[in-house]
């Protein structure tokens, strides 16, 4: 397994016919490797990474990945046409498949910061920076946003926010289907509380034949997955990945074609092995006065079970502070043994 990014061994980007949301504190670099380990075609995105953070940061430490997660998308978050531009250029540099811009973001961080989902309140101005990212890479730029915001609920709003950013070159839009609500909700609330609204995507579809139009929000099932793509060109997944990511075994054979076998669970934590252990000694157990957690990794696998008698001692014994405090990478086959013979 190479862990390491390199542009020249990236394999060419699959359909973004399913794809796992970004998710900031989730969708590190770490949990999408695991990811990988389940299915080898669905699009991965990184956690939104500003503008700022990389015209005025550590871009290694923003925009390091693993060769394995291609195809994989860069999402952005910024306002500023020309800082979009070099931060997209940026992230094809370092061999991302897809940039992706943030304009659905409800959090108060976002909206001092003048983005996310504030910007569908300016579509010109996502248009230029569209236009601005586009102009600096050669890769996808797409863009990724509510179907309203507060309690603008009109379809035109949504549909003349496409329509314009469309103009500037943008034919990916990934479309969350609730409102934004930018004061009085929290995050995790505007994922929950803002009634969905799939009618609004599947209708943006028949309006925009030839867009590609992703619909994302609440999804959790198969079924679910399998009615939504007889309206819209493909799926987004986000909760219900991280903490069911098993459910993504099917992708491969069901969406792409795929038709080598499913890795199973034990499978799965048998391949993280080795990239656990090669990570800890590139960055050092913070155990050893390293930077690297062990349960920085296993945090990723606590959902690997769910569904299958005795789960709950699986995610126990990855909990377990002091088993973690050791730094070994075959915990995870540990917590395996206790739930056993029930694993698959």
């Amino acid at each position: 397994m190479d862990f390491n990014n390199s542009n020249d061994s990236a394999r060419k980007p699959n359909g973004r016919r399913i794809s796992v949301a970004p998710m900031m504190d989730w969708t590190d670099r770490h949990c999408r490797l695991f990811h990988r380990q389940i299915t080898q075609h669905t699009w991965l995105y990184t956690e939104m990474v500003t503008t700022g953070a990389l015209l005025h940061g550590d871009v290694p430490r923003h925009l390091n990945f693993n060769d394995e997660e291609h195809p994989v998308a860069l999402q952005l978050g910024g306002s500023e046409p020309a800082d979009l531009a070099q931060s997209a250029r940026l992230g094809e540099q370092w061999g991302y498949d897809e940039i992706n811009l943030n304009c659905g973001c409800p959090s108060e961080r976002v909206q001092k910061g003048a983005f996310g989902a504030c910007l569908m309140n300016e579509a010109p101005l996502v248009a230029d920076c569209v236009k601005a990212m586009r102009d600096a890479v050669q890769i996808d730029v797409t863009v990724k946003h509510r179907i309203g915001i507060d309690d603008v609920t009109s379809y035109d709003f949504v549909r003349d926010f496409i329509g314009t950013v469309a103009e500037a070159g943008c034919s990916t839009f990934i479309v969350h289907g609730r409102n934004a609500i930018l004061k009085g909700l929290s995050p995790k609330e505007n994922r929950e509380i803002p009634p969905l609204r799939y009618e609004v995507v599947y209708q943006l579809k028949k309006d925009f034949p030839n867009l590609e139009i992703i619909l994302n929000g609440g999804i959790k099932t198969i079924e679910e997955i399998d009615t939504h793509l007889q309206h819209v060109d493909g799926v987004m997944l986000g909760r219900e990945a991280y903490h069911n990511p098993y459910l993504m075994a099917e992708f491969d054979a069901r969406y792409y074609g795929d038709a080598k076998p499913a890795r199973s669970r034990t499978d799965v934590l048998e391949a993280m092995i080795p990239y656990m252990h090669e990570q800890l000694k590139l960055y050092g157990s913070s155990e050893k006065g390293g930077g690297l957690r062990l349960n920085s990794m296993t945090r990723h696998m606590l959902g690997l079970m769910t569904g299958l008698p005795h789960a709950r001692s699986f995610r126990q014994t990855l909990s377990d502070a002091k088993k973690l405090a050791q730094g070994r990478p075959e915990l995870v086959l540990e917590a395996l043994q206790r739930m056993q013979p029930h694993a698959a």
